[in-house]
């Protein structure tokens, strides 16, 4: 039986047999929060403060975490109400085997895409790009010249045989709390060399004054204003791993005290570095921040602190890279193999969809050289159903007879603001694609 299914057990416990193995701590389940949060998000939140205004943008992320956290909290008071361990489940409870399914495509949809995004950013900062003919270098490239052994198919490959596979076999989420660590630890050094260099460009009178509110120039600029919503959304969206990191710990209130603790630290973050990236290169940003970073700074000192950037962001998302692949890898399975063993007990088919997975997002990262507008869209659909739509549902559905008034108000808000707000952003992505206003 699946987990899905009420076995109470993690979504994928480790295979030993002997006693069981030590809870997590709450410091523990922070870090793989906070990594399962900041991932690409880290790197579009620059140019959504450059769309929305500082204060906007402050606001909205201040409002968006607060709201997935009230999300996380639906979830896993649902979820030890009934007889289950995994978000596919507790929908399952609430809406039937539609609501499983619902659950476990956008789930999919969300991490393949993230997963790919990851190892394109990945291959930009190791071997550069070529969008619209400008020629922007790798690190490597940099380093070491033009060789086919720093080509973007070559790095990527070294990366996902070296790197990647040896973090994504394990087999138990706790098991990545210390990479989980290290790529906090590298997500602040992103923040903390971007502050630095802004502090500096701000003292030397390069920076421009930032925009505190939004310019509405017409009708097309104030619905512009709702593309940049999903991707803060898409940024807070890690519910696919709320289950398999709180069912590892002893007590409910400890997740959602590291959701909390998550939550703070991940709004600081992403707030600073968008501040301070939107100080550091104004109106020139770009949807994708490291692009900036490439420039030529005209100093050594400049130089260096760039690749350090590039190279701290690029680990950082080689270190997020197992979380979502494990929550992949364990919908897939239930997808496809909804009554064989659990994942982990079967050696076979637990390397066969971690390979099979692997290969596709590098096949896909080498074929496609940019796809921002399948990820914005993406923020608009599948994240935003997982982070607000359908926990507001099961709370509002409330099959066990546990919601307070409270609890249906805010629900029904999450829900109506996520769907007028993806509706628009939608409409408005569709709108400027066929128009070719996209900037």
């Amino acid at each position: 039986m699946s987990p899905a299914a009420g076995v109470k057990e993690p979504l994928l416990p480790g295979s030993s047999k002997s006693a069981p193995a030590k809870p997590p701590s709450v410091s523990g389940a922070v870090f793989n929060v906070s990594t399962s949060i900041i991932g690409a998000g880290i790197m579009s939140i620059p140019a959504t403060i450059k769309v929305l205004g500082v204060v906007p943008a402050f606001v909205m992320i201040v409002v968006i975490a607060w709201l997935a956290d009230i999300s996380v909290e639906f979830l896993m008071r649902y979820t030890h109400a009934g007889d289950t361990t995994t978000y596919a489940g507790v929908m399952r409870e609430s809406f039937g085997r539609v609501g499983s399914i619902l659950v476990q495509i956008c789930v999919m949809i969300t991490n393949l895409g993230c997963l790919i995004i990851y190892l394109i950013i990945i291959g930009d900062v190791l071997s550069g790009n070529q969008p619209e003919g400008s020629v922007h270098l790798g690190v490597l490239q940099q380093w070491f010249g033009i060789h086919w052994w720093n080509t973007r198919a070559f790095a990527l490959l070294f990366t996902l045989i070296f790197v990647l596979l040896p973090l994504v076999v394990f087999k138990r989420v706790e098991s990545l709390r210390y990479s989980s660590a290290i790529s906090v630890f590298l997500a602040v050094v992103f923040v903390g060399i971007s502050s630095v260099m802004a502090i500096m460009a701000l003292l030397e009178g390069k920076t421009n004054s930032p925009r505190m509110v939004p310019e509405l120039d017409n009708k097309a600029a104030f619905f512009d204003l709702f593309t940049a919503v999903p991707v803060i959304v898409t940024a807070f969206t890690f519910h696919f791993n709320v289950h398999p990191i709180g069912f590892e710990m002893d007590k409910p209130s400890d997740m959602i005290s590291a959701v909390r603790v998550s939550m703070v630290l991940c709004a600081a973050i992403y707030f600073t570095i968008g501040l301070f990236g939107y100080l550091l290169f104004g109106d020139s940003i770009m949807a994708d921040i490291l692009v900036n970073f490439d420039q030529n700074s005209g100093s050594t000192i400049g130089s260096l602190l760039n690749d350090i950037v590039r190279l701290s962001y690029a680990l950082h998302l080689m270190l997020v890279f197992p979380l979502l692949n494990f929550s992949l890898r364990a919908n897939i399975d239930e997808f496809l193999f909804p009554n064989k063993t659990l994942l982990a007990k079967d050696n076979t088919r637990f390397w066969s969809l971690t390979l099979v997975i692997l290969a596709f997002c590098y096949l896909a990262a080498i074929a496609i050289p940019n796809i921002w507008y399948f990820f914005q869209f993406m923020g608009s659909t599948s994240a935003v159903s997982l982070a607000f739509i359908f926990p507001g549902a099961i709370a509002l559905w409330d099959a066990w007879g546990i919601s307070t008034a409270r609890d249906r108000i805010l629900a029904a808000v999450m829900i109506v603001l996520a769907v007028v707000t993806s509706t628009i952003a939608i409409s408005s992505n569709i709108y400027s694609l066929i128009t070719g206003n996209q900037s």
